[in-house]
């Protein structure tokens, strides 16, 4: 009976120990990047300038080409920019016209990247990225991989592939530190993880092409 009990702890221990590693990657996952998001097309922020009611509250949308239109302003760039830099853009413009203007500029709704996870992850589907749209997201919102998955061996295809796959180790991120591996992600990308690093690419882009379809 002693010998049960102890047996039944250290399996309770060892499950405990599996839910922390896999909660500090999902941390790890979520934490990536946000303090340096750069605006693109599909966001929507709140422009205003301290003062000014007619200023004030702003709404405007990213257009595809990158652009807003603010009063007085005229056309600005703002993809590719922080909040902070499209702030003092737009008050070095609005000080032609306002005499040290007080510019706030926030992001009320970030767009969203439509990418495709598929293979050894829990949950394979379609999924809609916002605000961050890297590859540690991606296997995030997907539920993480499963244990048959090979960590060493993700794939990366671009919706207009033209080239060879883009390949990742996971683990050079996990125990190196390399960030440079956690690709952004465009819309209609797909990651593959494998379980033993042979893959079918016609195979998996018929896969995402099903899934799009289904999700119309």
């Amino acid at each position: 009976m002693k010998r049960m009990m102890n047996m039944l702890v250290l399996a309770l221990f060892i499950a405990s120990m599996t839910v922390n590693v896999a909660g500090a990657e999902e941390v790890a996952a979520k934490d990536v990047g946000t303090k340096d998001y750069h605006l693109g097309a599909g966001d929507v922020l709140t422009i205003g300038v301290w003062g000014f009611e007619d200023l004030q509250g702003k709404e405007l949308v990213v257009r595809p080409d990158g652009k807003v239109n603010f009063p007085l302003v005229g056309e600005v760039q703002a993809a590719g920019m922080s909040t902070e830099e499209l702030t003092a853009k737009m008050t070095t413009g609005l000080s032609e016209y306002v005499k040290n203007p007080q510019v706030t500029v926030n992001v009320f709704k970030f767009h969203t990247t439509r990418v495709y996870v598929l293979g050894e992850v829990a949950k394979p589907g379609m999924y809609e990225l916002e605000k961050q749209h890297n590859l540690l997201d991606a296997i995030g919102i997907a539920g993480s991989y499963t244990k048959e998955a090979a960590k060493k061996k993700v794939t990366i295809i671009r919706k207009d592939q033209t080239g060879t796959p883009i390949k990742v180790n996971l683990m050079n991120i996990w125990e190196k530190g390399d960030m440079t591996q956690n690709y952004t992600l465009n819309d209609g990308d797909v990651v593959y993880l494998s379980d033993n690093g042979k893959i079918d690419i016609p195979s998996i882009l018929s896969s995402a092409y099903q899934l799009k379809v289904f999700a119309q």
